[in-house]
């Protein structure tokens, strides 16, 4: 199932990963459900070799976001993104995808695609303020578990608390987080 194109709007966000440093983030959004991941064997068996029952985890990302009840580890998109934005969050911290959320990483995870820890993994936009909206991993990804869109900066930015409106009220292009 494609991911949701309202997925953040009208919701708050259920967590944050941040980068290592404090400056970069991106907000974890509420989950749409169990979707392609509980139904890959692949991945159903990563999560049994891990002793891992699997829960529904959400959104990571609001301009660049990875629907990880829907990602199934395929990888397309991590080989597909010409700035590395995304990483395998479980090459850095091999701990269960719902204790990523409201971690801190370093991004030293790995960025090739056949480095997955396993099937378990999950692509994360660590970096998503580099995204140069390219669209390459929405195009390559099997389960259409990613969306990226610039105009999402809006719902970023207000969950944040930074979202401000100019005079001619249009949003203010210099707030970032």
């Amino acid at each position: 199932m494609p991911i949701k194109e309202d997925f953040c709007k009208d919701t708050k966000p259920i967590g944050k990963i941040t980068l290592e440093g404090g400056e970069y983030f991106h907000w974890v959004w509420p989950s749409q459900g169990l979707v392609e991941a509980s139904k890959d064997e692949k991945t159903l068996a990563a999560y049994k070799d891990h002793k891992e029952k699997m829960v529904t985890l959400g959104v990571s990302g609001t301009m660049v976001a990875v629907d990880w009840d829907s990602c199934v580890g395929d990888g397309a998109c991590i080989e597909a993104c010409p700035v590395q934005v995304f990483q395998w969050y479980r090459t850095e911290k091999d701990i269960p995808a719902i204790k990523a959320i409201n971690e801190t990483f370093a991004g030293t995870g790995e960025t090739e695609k056949e480095n997955r820890k396993d099937f378990s993994d999950k692509a994360d936009p660590i970096r998503e303020h580099d995204c140069i909206w390219c669209m390459a991993c929405v195009s390559v990804c099997p389960p259409l578990a990613v969306l990226v869109d610039q105009s999402y900066q809006e719902f970023h930015e207000k969950a944040a608390g930074t979202y401000k409106v100019m005079e001619s009220g249009s949003a203010n292009p210099h707030a970032h987080d």
